[in-house]
Order: C-alpha cells, then structure tokens, then sequence
C-alpha cells in the first residue's frame, strides 16, 4: 500500500469518525491511551497505523469541539 492510498483512506475514516463519535469523557480517553500504549511497547516502541489513525481523529474531533465552542 503505497502512501497516497493510505492518506485517502485515513481522511475517509477521519470524516466519519468526526461526523459520527460522540465526545468521549475523561475515563475512556484515559483507557484509550493506557491501550495504545500497551500496544506501542508490545510492537517494540512502533506505532501501529490504527493508532496514528485514531489520534488522527482525536484530534480533530477535538478541533471541532472547539470551533462549536466559538
């Protein structure tokens, strides 16, 4: 899977998870994080692509929260 690809398909994930997640509170973020890195330390200290997809949406579900926000 070359790079192109795999940004086409982070973007299409990214817009459906932001149009369809609920904000997630304070415990399941938390949860969230000790999981990645669980799974960061089990890989060796890489991060695997669905992590970086999903901090990807994170992120911008935070974004969007706050431009609400304004």
């Amino acid at each position: 899977m070359n790079v192109k690809s795999l940004w086409v398909i982070a973007a299409a994930v990214l817009s459906i998870g932001v149009a369809a997640c609920e904000k997630k509170g304070p415990l399941e973020q938390a949860g969230e994080e000790v999981d990645e890195a669980v799974d960061t330390m089990k890989r060796g200290g890489e991060e695997s692509t669905e992590n970086k997809v999903d901090d990807a949406m994170d992120e911008a579900r935070d974004a969007v929260d706050e431009l609400k926000e304004e």
